[in-house]
């Protein structure tokens, strides 16, 4: 046995030291090679985009579209039909102190001053800038409320506002606060037109924070520290001219630079953080700077990009689902991945080859430098771990096993909703302005139903359906019908007796749906819709169930063939597959866990539960399996060169943990931390989506790739790399690990340089 490990051992040293071959060596290696000159093509391109983005670049704006269904016939008849209807809506909510009354005369006169400078001309559209419309009364019969303390008033812009338009809609904000402060009146503001943009800049400084502090523990030293720094912030930069370029072609969501700058800094990281510690091992073990970086990049570099394309794989799956701005959201998210990718296997073997054994300069004080040679390894707290998991692997495997099924389960405890302003952070005017408006007026207030009704020759459907809905259950209210100047469109608006995040305004909605609507406009041919804020995220959760098992069977499938390609191991595939749906899964169960159930919830800056939004979980899923499949890439491809190399399953294993094992728990706890740091988003989502991420890459990263996939491998052996012999023949020859020229090996001269032998 001793003989056997030995002689593989052997094998194993010599294939190590051939250099490889192959069109993508050969591109490193010109990168290594002429270094300045890919330096120089890089900034070039840099200020290339740069001109573009000033020259075309456009503007965020968001545009929530969902063809074919309810909520979007009603919105385009509105739309088409209701020209009053066309711009933004500002709710200036008016609030005496608790236990006042708003309508004493001084101030109601400073509450009525505050609506008199509003339609004032300053307040107008003009120089092609947005401005006020109208601006109701808030101390009518429908806009005052019963107790006297609440009141609002409906300032409409001409047009919709984006983000060019905030200083408008923060001018009237201010001049509102300003009149009525001085008699202690309390005033905030939602609507259409207060969404503020989405603050950038604390989340990612935190996130790059942690990251220095790990990669300082990985690597000892300043130099080899900042280049991961340096590219991720690089990537991510191209990744955002790339962002505002495709802005000016079609409409991007304002929530995507959060994804963008999540994902981008998380895979910048991490993709430069596998090529560097390649190359400080070849390094450290002899090669000289050029060969060192042309060799990272044949390998690492490889790995890398697999694990990016498995990411586009993902994201392009968003598709399947017909929703645009969710297609959207995945393309602005493979931004980052996609650059990363391009920007590791050029810019940064480059630099690589430049600063040579500069990269270990600088050692960080109180912490002992860092032996990345073989025999060093074997030595690590990884190395260690591996060989503990495969030696006790019979019972490693069950008991993780059955713990991840345990976490995953609490994922069915899931409901895809629309969770309202109510949930929002309290610091926010929406929220304030949604707790009064809901104070003053009912919970339902702050969600109208709107069914809008295509009258056709049928003109007394609007006023049937204004009659069904009077007295029905969970109803509070129901407004007249409001005709357009043709009468051939009308809208009733139903406030429900719930807020609109709750599950008896679902039920609502069904209903009109289903019963009342169907029954009033029944004998004729008029045609009518139930839409709103919470139909809309009904209709969305609809389309995705309808097209969930196409997105899934498309983006397994493809990384299956992708995979079985790469790993030449069907059983590979399989694994990564299933243990990436019981990582995103865990995911789901902590987000639910937390921001429905409420536990922990004040660790979030949330202090009001609710659904979760329907479109965070399959954008979440296209990113983690790309993401997830990343680790399983860069630890299986290490395990797979080395198995190729001559051994045995087991010792493949564990030499692979011990190579590599110690960049994947450093990449998982950087993008985890990078992910966890989006928590602190003043907005929801984002902190929903840093939530389900940081839990999900940290299970998969610590639990899946480094603890149960490397116990199932040792107890298959070498059933492991099992392949049908068909499928091996008619998968193209693009396997994980490069081709080697066998003729030319590699030889370490005395003085630790290195070059191909020659004969």
């Amino acid at each position: 046995m001793t003989e056997h490990r030995e002689g593989n051992t052997d094998s194993r040293l010599a294939a190590h030291e051939r250099l490889s071959s192959g069109a993508l060596a050969r591109w490193a290696r010109a990168q290594a090679t002429r270094p300045w000159r890919t330096v120089f093509a890089w900034i070039g391109i840099v200020i290339g985009l740069i001109v573009i983005v000033i020259a075309f670049g456009g503007q965020l704006r968001d545009k929530f579209e969902i063809p074919g269904s309810e909520t979007q016939k009603a919105v385009d008849l509105i739309k088409a039909e209701f020209s009053s209807e066309q711009g933004a809506v500002l709710n200036i909510v008016f609030a005496a102190p608790s236990g006042q009354r708003l309508d004493t005369p001084q101030r109601k006169q400073a509450v009525n001053a505050a609506i008199a400078k509003l339609r004032s001309a300053e307040f107008k559209p003009k120089d092609g800038k947005a401005g006020l419309s109208s601006v109701g009364n808030p101390f009518s019969d429908a806009t005052f409320s019963d107790d006297g303390r609440i009141a609002y008033s409906e300032a409409q812009f001409n047009e919709t506002i984006e983000d060019k338009d905030r200083p408008q809609v923060v001018a009237v904000e201010d001049a509102a606060r300003n009149a009525v402060a001085p008699v202690g009146v309390r005033v905030e503001y939602n609507g259409e037109a207060e969404f503020p943009p989405i603050q950038q800049g604390t989340s990612e400084a935190l996130g790059l924070l942690a990251a220095l502090i790990v990669l300082l523990i990985v690597f000892r030293t300043a130099v080899a520290t900042l280049i991961p720094i340096l590219l991720a912030i690089t990537a991510l930069a191209t990744a955002f001219l790339l962002l505002f370029i495709l802005a000016g072609l079609t409409d991007i969501n304002t929530i995507t630079p959060i994804l963008v700058s999540m994902i981008g800094l998380g895979v910048g990281i991490d993709y430069s953080l596998f090529i560097v510690t390649r190359f400080r091992q070849l390094l450290h073990d002899g090669l000289s700077p050029r060969d060192a970086a042309a060799e990272a990049g044949a390998s690492a570099g490889r790995a890398v990009l697999f694990a990016g394309l498995t990411v586009a794989i993902s994201v392009t799956g968003l598709a399947f689902f017909g929703l645009d701005f969710v297609t959207k959201l995945g393309i602005g998210s493979a931004l980052g991945v996609l650059t990363t990718v391009l920007i590791a296997n050029s810019l940064l073997l480059s630099v690589l080859a430049l600063l040579g054994h500069k990269i270990d300069r600088w050692k960080v004080p109180f912490l002992r430098p860092l032996d990345d040679s073989e025999a060093a390894r074997e030595r690590t707290l990884v190395a260690r771990y591996g060989r503990f998991v495969t030696r006790n692997a019979r019972y490693v495997f069950p008991v993780v096993l059955l713990a991840i099924l345990a976490l995953a389960a609490t994922s069915s405890l899931v409901r895809l909703g629309a969770a309202d302003q109510g949930t929002q952070p309290s610091a926010q005017t929406s929220r304030r302005a949604y707790d009064l408006l809901a104070q003053g007026f009912g919970p339902g207030f702050n969600g109208p139903i709107p069914i809008v009704v295509d009258v056709n020759d049928d003109p007394q459907a609007p006023q049937k359906i204004y009659d069904r809905v009077q007295g029905l259950k969970d109803v509070a209210s129901a407004a007249k019908p409001q005709l357009n100047d043709e009468k051939t469109v009308a809208i009733v608006f139903v406030t429900p007796s719930s807020a609109p995040q709750d599950q008896a305004t679902d039920d609502l909605v069904d209903r009109l749906r289903d019963d009342v609507v169907p029954q009033a406009t029944a004998g004729g041919d008029a045609a009518a819709y139930v839409s709103g804020q919470t139909a809309a995220f009904k209709d969305i959760a609809d389309r995705i169930m309808q097209r969930l098992p196409l997105f899934l069977l498309y983006i397994i499938g493809v990384t299956f063939i992708v995979l079985a390609m790469a790993f030449r191991s069907i059983v590979i595939s399989l694994t990564a597959a299933i243990t990436t749906l019981l990582s995103a899964f865990v995911g789901f169960g902590a987000l639910t866990l937390v921001v429905q159930e409420g536990h922990l919830l004040g660790l979030t800056g949330l202090d009001r539960t609710g659904p979760i939004e329907t479109f965070v979980p399959p954008i979440a899923f296209a990113i983690l399996f790309g993401l997830s499949m990343d680790y399983m890439v860069f630890l299986m491809s290490r395990i797979r060169e080395e198995h190729v190399h001559g051994l045995p399953t087991r010792l493949a294993v564990e030499h692979g943990i011990a190579a590599i094992g110690r960049v994947v728990v450093a990449a998982a706890l950087i993008m985890g931390t990078v992910f966890a740091a989006f928590i602190l988003s003043a907005d929801r989502i984002p902190k929903e989506f840093g939530l389900l991420l940081a839990v999900a890459i940290l299970t998969d990263a610590l639990i899946v790739r480094m603890t149960l996939v490397p116990a199932l491998l040792t107890l298959l052996g070498e059933k492991s790399w099992y392949i049908p012999g068909w499928l091996d023949r008619i998968l193209p020859n693009l396997t994980i690990e490069p081709p080697q020229d066998r003729d030319a090996p590699v030889v370490i001269a005395p003085e630790g340089r290195t070059a191909p032998s020659e004969g």
